[in-house]
């Protein structure tokens, strides 16, 4: 035994020496948040847009697509805030029995999807959770998350089927501590219709700062304005 000691040390030291200057393997990087294309919507996907007109997915108060691929629709969903932002499946315009998918800003850093139940005005975290290929990101203020959820789920209260068309409720909000908090606005913005995952449309939906001079009243003070400094006072 002891005269095979050396050559087994031998062996070692070249094994060892072979592998200096090599570092062991590294997890490999993760893929940075791909950009939502706004170019698609209404062609390959569609999308609601809140805010200032012309606005996209990073410069809307709020922004969301849908698009069908395979047996899963993915969503992307995009807010001004540094909580939260959902979107609720709902068989009226109202909150209340609401299936609800939240992307949800945590404290680490993270952004994590969570699903809800919207209990008359208050929202219920809902431990099975139907999203998948989840990916979030927070970036200049605003939350970003993309996800994928099956179009036909078993027949559940908190899981809608989205192969049926369901009116869309928008929100978004502040988060404590990883928990979402009341929504930015006292009435978020709901789809004029229901919405069908078979139909892309690209809808624009003005923020509140610029509904004042589209509403009917408006434009026929402006009208009258308009005609009384063109005919001059007497």
């Amino acid at each position: 035994l002891l005269i095979f000691s050396p050559c087994i040390l031998c062996i070692f030291i070249t094994v060892y020496s072979d592998y200096t200057g090599y570092p062991f393997p590294t997890a490999p990087p993760v893929d940075p948040f791909a950009k939502i294309r706004v170019d698609d919507c209404g062609k390959t996907k569609g999308c609601f847009r809140y805010g200032k007109p012309g606005c996209n997915a990073e410069t809307c108060d709020y922004f969301l697509s849908y698009r069908r691929i395979g047996a899963d629709v993915e969503f992307e969903l995009s807010a001004d805030t540094d909580g939260w932002v959902a979107v609720g499946f709902s068989s009226d315009k109202k909150m209340g029995g609401d299936d609800v998918m939240a992307c949800v800003h945590d404290d680490n850093g993270r952004v994590r999807i969570q699903h809800f139940y919207n209990v008359g005005q208050w929202a219920k975290e809902i431990q099975r959770n139907p999203a998948r290929d989840e990916e979030g990101v927070f970036e200049n203020n605003r939350v970003t998350c993309r996800f994928k959820r099956p179009v036909y789920v078993p027949r559940e209260e908190t899981i809608v089927d989205l192969h049926l068309s369901w009116y869309y409720l928008f929100a978004w909000g502040p988060a404590i501590q990883g928990s979402i908090t009341r929504h930015d606005i006292d009435s978020p913005p709901v789809s004029e219709r229901v919405v069908s995952i078979y139909k892309y449309e690209d809808i624009f939906m003005p923020s509140a700062a610029y509904q004042t001079f589209s509403s009917p009243f408006c434009l026929l003070l402006i009208v009258a304005l308009t005609f009384y400094l063109l005919m001059g006072t007497p």
